[in-house]
């Protein structure tokens, strides 16, 4: 029975795990506190996290139906993320498993979103091409083995979940700007703006230029023409982000000789992708976005500390 905790960015979260069986997963999201700011404030997350984490561990138990007695190991996001929201989490951790003397793993951010797709009613075992598509990350990972990947491509500026919520911002949306964009995208024609996809070499990504078009195209309309082509602009520029995303995954799939596709991170949630990919395997809507499911899952993957030893962990941005 594991105890996981995620608090990397906005989102507090906990669950309980046995074997590959989700008992709980709690996630109470922060969208609502950034949304003013149109994005996430790294000091106001933290400070959330610090009022949160408390009352959703005991949310996890309680769903779950279990007590801190029945766990067997504590699982934690030591990084990547905001420093200071990691650090929540990694203290809390730590004091749930040195108060009962559980061993402690600590979780790689980027490790628990792949190991979302091993958990139950429909895990996916390894070999497969996976990307992980997220606020923070665009990645191409070559996963031969459940502890681990290989790393095939990344973004060299902005991630795929950043060029959402940017574009978002720029046509008034709102955040979180995936889920808005997708919204609105549904209500206009993709073929109504030609924006450009970055060439890069390799398996790489690039979003900025991407987002730079997006502008430009914002600030040549009057006001009155933006709200009529608002819906447009988004499914045009959704549009180009996916092609992206699928032109280089498929590449990238075919580079290895993977004969499967995954796809996890917050933007496996869109409807386009899902649609533009219909043969992969995507994470479950429940677990795109940061939960600690997906970090518990990890953890039965990685070697954990034995107490005391983890008092000494510490969180890495």
């Amino acid at each position: 029975m594991i105890l996981g905790l995620e608090t990397s960015c906005d989102e507090t979260s906990a669950a309980v795990l046995d074997g590959r069986s989700i008992r709980s997963n709690v996630v109470s999201s922060q969208a609502e506190l950034h949304a003013r700011f149109g994005g996430v404030v790294p000091e106001v997350a933290s400070r959330r996290h610090l009022e949160l984490v408390s009352y959703v561990v005991r949310d996890s138990l309680d769903q779950a139906d279990v007590s801190l007695d029945d766990v067997d190991l504590v699982a934690v996001t030591a990084g990547p993320g905001l420093i200071g929201a990691l650090l929540v989490g990694v203290a809390a951790a730590k004091g749930i498993a040195f108060g009962r003397r559980l061993p402690l793993a600590p979780v790689d951010h980027l490790h628990g979103h792949v190991a979302a797709l091993f958990l139950e009613p429909a895990p996916l075992d390894p070999p497969f091409l996976c990307l992980l598509a997220s606020g923070g990350h665009t990645l191409l990972l070559d996963v031969q083995e459940r502890s681990g990947f290989r790393r095939l491509g990344t973004t060299i500026d902005d991630a795929a979940g950043e060029a959402f919520d940017k574009g978002a911002r720029l046509l008034g949306l709102g955040y979180p700007g995936g889920s808005a964009i997708d919204r609105c995208a549904r209500e206009g024609d993709p073929d109504a703006y030609s924006f450009p996809v970055a060439r890069v070499p390799g398996l790489d990504f690039s979003f900025s230029g991407l987002k730079t078009a997006l502008l430009y195209a914002v600030r040549d309309l009057p006001p009155d023409e933006l709200e009529r082509r608002r819906a447009d602009l988004a499914a045009s520029y959704q549009r180009a982000i996916v092609r992206a995303l699928v032109k280089r995954t498929l590449a990238a799939a075919e580079a290895v000789g993977a004969e499967r596709v995954a796809v996890v991170g917050g933007v496996a949630a869109n409807s386009e992708l899902r649609a533009a990919l219909p043969g992969a395997a995507f994470a479950p809507l429940p677990l795109c976005t940061d939960n600690a499911a997906m970090i518990a899952s990890a953890a039965r993957f990685v070697e954990a500390l034995p107490y005391p030893q983890y008092l000494e962990l510490d969180a890495h941005p």
